[in-house]
């Protein structure tokens, strides 16, 4: 009787430390997954290949300046429902867009450009201090939050970006932009849906380039 006694006792005890400390979860493939991307997952080695096999290929689909701006200027709502894309709930919409200009004036945050025939006031701005926001992993369109399953690795993935270009871009636009100089240029913008005032219109460069 005491032997059967302590045996209950002692099978009791294992139920408790099992119950507290399991042996092994169960969980979904799906999750399970997720938390192994998310435990990989580098945005900077992601930036990098994206950057160098990605985005260049995109560059082409980026509507031109001389068309964005006009349109804009004539009826930014139009312009907004033809050229731009919103990322989910955002409360904000981008512009992937490219064309050339003449720098207008230089500062050590922006290059102005005027980029239809005949400007003579700024119509776009190149941004080249330092880089935030969304604008460069959401202009594109080629990449979606719905990929990522955790959110930082999204939000990571924009800083990896914006880095890119404070230490490559940025240091060969300001090399380049002189006032009078021609450059050309592709880059994103993101619009703050209140805003009303999109003269000039404020791009992220991606790539630049003097023209000859």
């Amino acid at each position: 009787m005491k032997r059967a006694v302590q045996s209950v006792l002692a099978l009791a005890a294992f139920t408790l430390i099992c119950r507290l400390f399991p042996l092994f979860h169960v969980v979904s493939l799906k999750q399970a997954t997720a938390e192994q991307v998310a435990a990989t997952f580098n945005a900077t080695q992601f930036a990098e290949n994206f950057w160098t096999n990605q985005l260049p290929a995109a560059t082409g689909k980026a509507v031109k300046a001389e068309v964005l701006v006009p349109a804009i200027q004539a009826d930014p709502a139009a312009a907004k429902k033809n050229f731009a894309r919103r990322v989910g709930l955002s409360e904000g919409y981008f512009y992937f867009v490219s064309g050339h200009g003449r720098v207008l004036a230089v500062s050590d945050d922006e290059i102005a450009l005027a980029v239809t025939d005949g400007g003579t006031n700024a119509e776009v701005t190149l941004q080249a201090g330092l880089v935030f926001g969304n604008a460069l992993r959401d202009g594109t369109g080629l990449l979606n939050a719905s990929d990522y399953p955790n959110s930082q690795d999204f939000n990571d993935i924009s800083a990896a970006l914006n880095h890119i270009v404070e230490t490559r871009v940025l240091p060969k636009l300001h090399e380049q932009a002189k006032v009078g100089a021609s450059i050309s240029f592709t880059g994103c913008a993101e619009v703050d849906d209140e805003a009303v005032d999109l003269k000039p219109l404020k791009v992220v460069p991606i790539q630049n380039a003097m023209e000859r």
